[in-house]
This record gives structure tokens, C-alpha cells and sequence, in this order.
């Protein structure tokens, strides 16, 4: 295992971009930590660091390097999983990276209830937006991606994916409440809370309102669709949000309208994993038990 060690050094210096910060993060010298890396380039053959004024970064033959070292340890990682499965411990990690509108009520509902049939897993759930998610996968930080709006399909394995419309959110007394149907121009003619570039349902109100003649004026742009939701309460102002994200029928606080798809396209959710990896038994097994939960969401 001594091997596997080396390169999971190599992995942390990666990561850390200085040896340095990677020998205090391992509890290890940096100069121990430099002689092992520079005794495996003297055996691989070449270097695989460009060492900087301020640290450390990959070569062409390190990028090429660093890839398999991530394929190895992931698989690895799948191999002990599987090994802990047969002897009955059903034991594991899973990791994923999800949409911030998943995270209030979705996933938390999703990992407990996973949990209670396999209390010896356990999570790491990072909060990504999409392009932050798909390095996720390609850096293998992440087993799994749930994200709207995802760029880049091709280089991925779609294992679901589902429609959502995007939801007027705002007070119960404000004026718009009112109405059984709302179109996305009612929306603007109020003070309106939007999420950055970056956010999937940004791109599509951008999209949507690039199409009109009316124009996007909004009063604030914040990252956080929990700032969001809290900022409508204290303000005549419409937030935008897909239907996962809300606690629709128990929320005494808020009102919340879908837009019509000919205002404004509907999000696509995708659970999607690195190509042609396989995963982890404890991932490949939420992997399935999401599939279901979102396949329960579509409308019959």
C-alpha cells in the first residue's frame, strides 16, 4: 500500500498547491514530503510538478498523472465497498455535489432516509453550482452531481433527469398573492431578488427576458435562495425558485405561482455521474434510491 500512499500524497499537493500546505494537512515535514515526491518522479521517469515562487502546479505529464491516480483510488474505494457489502457491514461513503435548491428539504429527506436502512454510510454533501459540480465529478470529489441546467451532458452519464418549472415566491399579502396565474412580466413590474450567472435558473431568466421587450431590473442579486425566500417576507418583492427547493402546501409565509413554459422554459434536473466510472456500491445504491424519489416528482 506504500504505492497508493505515494500517490495520494501526490493527490494532496494537487489539491493544496503548495507542498507545504499539503505536509501541514498529511501531519507530515515538507521535506519528507518533497523527497517522497521527488524519488517518484525519479521513478516514473519525469517530472510531474512545476515548482513556482509560491508553490507548486501540475505539468502536462502530471495532468495526465493526477487522472489516473483519481481512477485508481475511486476504484479502490468501490473495491472495499463491495468487499464490506458481502460480508454484510454495508458500510460506505457517498459523496455529491447538489444544487443549493435541493438542499433544504430534498436531499436531507433523501440521506435520512437512506440512512435508516443503511446507518453505517456515511455523507459528504457539497452545495455547487453547475459548472462547480461537473469539475466535482471530473476531479472524482464527488461520486454523484443533482444540478439544473447542466452545461456539459456529453461528458457525463445522465442517470435521470426531470423537468421543474420556476416559482414566483413572494409574501402572502403581496398584491400578486392574489392571483390563481401569474406571467413572468407581472413578476418584474415588482422589485425582484435574483440569484447570479452561475445559478441554472438565472440562465433561464435571462433567456426568458431576452425574449421581451419588458427588461430585468432586479433590486438584489444574492447567491443564497435562503436569503432569497427570508428577503420576500420583508419587502413587495418576487423571488424565483424551482418547486424542490420549496416547502409548497407547508409554508404559512409565502406564496408560490409557477410561470407558464411559454414565459419561461422549464429547469431540467439531472443526476448525472463521471462517464464510465463505476461507482461505490453505497453511491451506485443512492444513486438508485434518487432515481426513484425523482421519478416520483414527474406528474403522472
Amino acid at each position: 500500500m506504500k504505492h497508493l500512499q505515494t500517490l495520494s500524497l501526490i493527490k494532496a499537493v494537487t489539491q493544496a498547491g503548495s507542498i507545504r500546505k499539503a505536509a501541514e494537512d498529511m501531519n507530515i515535514t515538507s521535506s519528507a514530503l518533497n523527497r517522497r515526491i521527488q524519488n517518484f518522479e525519479e521513478e516514473f521517469g519525469a517530472p510531474i510538478f512545476e515548482r513556482l515562487p509560491r508553490g507548486v502546479r501540475l505539468n502536462p505529464a502530471g495532468e495526465l498523472l493526477i487522472q489516473h491516480i483519481r481512477t485508481q483510488l475511486a476504484d479502490l474505494e468501490r473495491v472495499r465497498s463491495q468487499v464490506l457489502d458481502l460480508s454484510g457491514l454495508r458500510r460506505g461513503h457517498v459523496s455529491i455535489a447538489c444544487s443549493q435548491a435541493l438542499q433544504p428539504y430534498f436531499m436531507p429527506a433523501q440521506i435520512a432516509d437512506y440512512r435508516g436502512e443503511h446507518p453505517g454510510v456515511s455523507f459528504s454533501v457539497h452545495v455547487r453550482d453547475r459548472d462547480a459540480a461537473e469539475q466535482d465529478l471530473r476531479s472524482y470529489q464527488s461520486d454523484l452531481a443533482l444540478v439544473f441546467e447542466s452545461r456539459h451532458l456529453t461528458d457525463f452519464d445522465v442517470l435521470m433527469s426531470i423537468e421543474q418549472p420556476v416559482c414566483a415566491v413572494m409574501a402572502r399579502d403581496h398584491p400578486l398573492a392574489r392571483k390563481d396565474q401569474i406571467r413572468l412580466r407581472d413578476c418584474l413590474e415588482f422589485p425582484h431578488v435574483v440569484p447570479p450567472a452561475t445559478i441554472g435558473i438565472r440562465y433561464l431568466l435571462d433567456l426568458a427576458v431576452g425574449r421581451m421587450t419588458q427588461k430585468m431590473a432586479f433590486t438584489i442579486e444574492a447567491d443564497s435562495f435562503e436569503f432569497m425566500r427570508h428577503y420576500v417576507e420583508n419587502e413587495n418583492a418576487v423571488g424565483f425558485q424551482f418547486p424542490i427547493g420549496l416547502n409548497i402546501g407547508n409554508d404559512d409565509r409565502l406564496v408560490f405561482r409557477p410561470l407558464p413554459r411559454r414565459d419561461i422554459m422549464f429547469g431540467s434536473l439531472s443526476l448525472l455521474q463521471m462517464k464510465g466510472r463505476t461507482l461505490p456500491v453505497a453511491s451506485a445504491r443512492f444513486a438508485n434510491q434518487l432515481a426513484v424519489a425523482l421519478t416520483g416528482l414527474v406528474p403522472g
